[in-house]
């Protein structure tokens, strides 16, 4: 996160106050300009506050900071990846390497630190490998995506030190469904070009419920606003368009369910297959597939009459093939990569008691994974490894009137293997040693309290966690040797690495009334071993010695991140001139702020302080709205990098809901995107990628929504 422009020191955060960056304050006239023009209005009741599901097991009021997207919001937002899909939420950026391989990024940390769930399981895949490997997952198929921010280890591993990133379907019915029912989605346009289409029609009978999904899309090079790329450490030629940035995508599902009032059990079986190009290398094309099969169901009401422990039983269980080719511009594959991975989850839920004057309650479980990767070709710059992990965890609360305490910890197992050269590619004998085998016993817990801020007034309420975290070090981490086209340089492991480890402290407040929201949070995390691939000042020659890179090495450095996010959204009085219209509101701020505390110097690629401030607006069946990012100049970047320019995007959307009978209805509508054709750069991406692939253009997208 930027400080003042100055670079001066003591405009930095204090790690005691959490202040708000100096920075910051001339970029706010925005929002400040946006609330003087609309004035708050009063609703009669407030809306009902989306539940969060994930992290979530007890329903507790002590969630971790979250952000849910579903139904209209999350039509509007959906884009071609997940990562551009949730960019701007508070406190999430995206990787960002060229419109088709983008992954989420949460307070400053991505990659192996953000967990991706699929329903609640793991998503396996090769994204965290590297920038320019696709999440396996057609945000056009997704019904719901919770975010939480922050570490959620204790629910689904170390690997959720930065957060995690749930995307729900329906493809296992938990429900009783009855007559047929779905939607149907259409789209068309966009600085990509884009045409997608998806399907979904689920019904059921006698507690017997099925579903089926399907979902294609297409786009073409991006275009953008006029800008020079850096091609070889030099300006290039004068571009709109981010070439080999074209993709195709499609995606399927079945599923079947049986259920009844005390619970389901079901399974599903989905496909994958994604065909795009590489933004940095326009002559490289990847080509992945992925298959999954998922088993899920739960059990309530187990207690009964009978007084026991335990109230009900959930388990879910999934097993995923994932293949991915990088093919040359002659066509031969110079590289594939292969994952088998399995997971089983149990949680059980207790029974509530009375206890201390309070209610306690919470839930315990097991979670199993195994993983198996392959990398295969000339490029392969990671051995074939083997992961196996399992470990177990508690989440307890006690309600004590109107302050919720909470606590949990988990403890895992985890081998990280690898088949040193025995499954080398021939070109590069002796680059990975012989098989050898690390063990870890991450330790993870957390302390939290929310409690009324009775002397506020109605609606305030304050929350604070403490918490511990423990990853073990990936495979890449501990054992690659070997050049890494997609980043430009030469990574080597450390087989020696020691856990990551990390403390979190978290400082919430919440305030709902009249159907306004409003919620903030400071947050401190600081990394006694953070992880970090850090340039080594060596160089190697590659391609037979006709081109020299440097050595970048992975290693474990003491690092602090620190930052905020504060959002509001309510209903404001419409003008004279929108008369009849009911207006929604909305603001936000985030920044963070990441230092390497051994060498003074910045943590790469952290997302600018952002501003956004937005406008919806009802009448009947039309709609309508505005959205304004603003994301300040990122200037604080370690030395082998160069700051990222400022920009301001204005978004303008409108729709029309058309009824058509019996529970159906069609919502059209019309966006166009960064309606000033804003150049802009992300700051959270690879330098490699972050020059050639700046945001899409202006552009006009065309969509309607089916719902019957």
């Amino acid at each position: 996160m930027p400080t003042c422009l100055s670079g001066a020191p003591r405009c930095a955060p204090s790690v005691s106050s959490f202040p708000l960056p100096r920075s910051a304050w001339p970029a706010l006239s925005p929002l400040l300009a946006l609330a003087a023009a609309l004035p708050l209005a009063a609703q009669p009741a407030d809306g009902p506050a989306p539940v969060v599901i994930t992290g979530n097991p007890l329903g507790s009021a002590l969630a971790p900071a979250s952000s849910v997207l579903a139904g209209e919001a999350l039509a509007r937002r959906r884009g071609g990846t997940l990562g551009d899909t949730l960019d701007g939420l508070p406190g999430v950026a995206a990787s960002g390497f060229g419109p088709q391989s983008s992954r989420p990024v949460i307070r400053g940390l991505d990659g192996e630190r953000i967990r991706l769930l699929d329903n609640g399981g793991a998503a396996v895949d090769a994204s965290g490998l590297s920038a320019d490997h696709a999440v396996a997952l057609d945000p056009l198929a997704v019904e719901r995506v919770e975010v939480l921010r922050g570490p959620a280890a204790l629910l689904y591993g170390g690997n959720a030190t930065g957060g995690v990133v749930n995307t729900i379907d329906n493809r296992i019915p938990r429900a009783a469904l009855g007559a047929p029912a779905g939607r149907a989605e259409l789209r068309a346009g966009g600085a990509a070009g884009e045409r997608a289409a998806a399907a979904l029609l689920e019904a059921g009978a006698g507690g017997l419920n099925w579903h089926a999904d399907a979902a294609r899309r297409g786009s073409s090079d991006l275009r953008t606003p006029a800008f020079v790329p850096e091609v070889d450490g030099g300006p290039g030629a004068r571009k709109r368009r981010v070439a080999n940035s074209d993709g195709d995508s499609r995606s399927g599902a079945l599923g079947l369910s049986w259920t009844d009032a005390r619970g389901f059990a079901g399974m599903a079986v989905d496909g994958l297959h994604n065909d795009y190009g590489v933004a940095v290398d326009p002559e490289v094309r990847i080509r992945l597939q992925r298959e999954r099969l998922q088993l899920a169901g739960e059990r309530r009401g187990l207690a009964g009459a009978s007084g026991g422990v335990v109230d009900a039983i959930s388990w879910q269980a999934s097993h995923s093939r994932y293949r991915h080719q990088e093919v040359e511009g002659d066509g031969t594959v110079g590289t594939t990569f292969r994952s088998t991975g399995s997971e089983l989850r149990l949680q059980a839920t207790q029974v509530a008691r009375p206890l201390a004057g309070g209610t306690w309650r919470g839930v315990a479980g097991l979670q199993v994974e195994r993983l198996d990767f392959a990398a295969l070709g000339e490029e392969a710059f990671v051995p074939s490894t083997r992961t196996r992990s399992a470990a177990l965890f508690t989440l307890q609360e006690l309600a004590l009137g109107a302050a919720t305490l909470q606590a949990g910890a988990r403890l895992e197992q985890v081998q990280v293997a690898s088949a040193g050269d025995g499954a080398a590619a021939p070109s590069t004998p002796g680059a990975f040693g012989p098989a050898q085998q690390r063990r870890f016993t991450p330790r993870s817990g957390s302390l939290g309290v929310v409690a009324p801020l009775a002397w506020a007034g109605p609606g305030w309420q304050v929350s604070a966690t403490l918490g511990r975290t423990q990853r073990a070090p990936a495979y890449a981490e501990l054992y690659a040797n070997g050049l890494h086209v997609a980043t430009g340089v030469f990574e080597q492991g450390d087989a020696a690495l020691r856990s990551e480890r990390s403390r979190h402290a978290e400082l919430g407040l919440q305030w709902q009334a009249g159907g306004h929201r409003l919620q903030a949070a400071l947050w401190h995390t600081r990394f006694a071993n953070h992880i970090a691939l850090d340039a080594t000042g060596a160089s190697v020659d590659v391609d037979g010695g006709t081109a020299t890179v440097p050595v970048y090495r992975f290693s474990g450095v003491p690092a602090r991140l620190q930052g905020g996010e504060i959002t509001w959204r309510g209903p404001v009085r419409a003008p004279a001139a929108l008369a009849g219209w009911a207006l929604d509101a909305s603001a936000g701020i985030d920044w963070v702020r990441g230092d390497n505390r051994a060498t003074g110097q910045p943590l790469p690629r952290i997302a600018p302080l952002r501003l956004q401030a937005g406008l919806d607006a009802r009448q009947g069946a039309w709609r309508a709205g505005l959205q304004l990012r603003h994301a300040a100049r990122q200037d604080r970047v370690p030395a082998n990098d160069t700051p990222t320019p400022a920009w301001t995007t204005l978004d303008l959307w409108a729709g029309w809901l058309q009824p058509l009978g019996a529970g159906s209805e069609a919502l059209w509508t019309l966006k166009l995107a960064n309606a000033g054709d804003a150049l802009a750069f992300n700051a959270s991406a690879l330098p490699g990628a972050r020059w050639l692939s700046p945001a899409g253009g202006r552009a006009l997208q065309a969509g309607v929504r089916l719902v019957f």
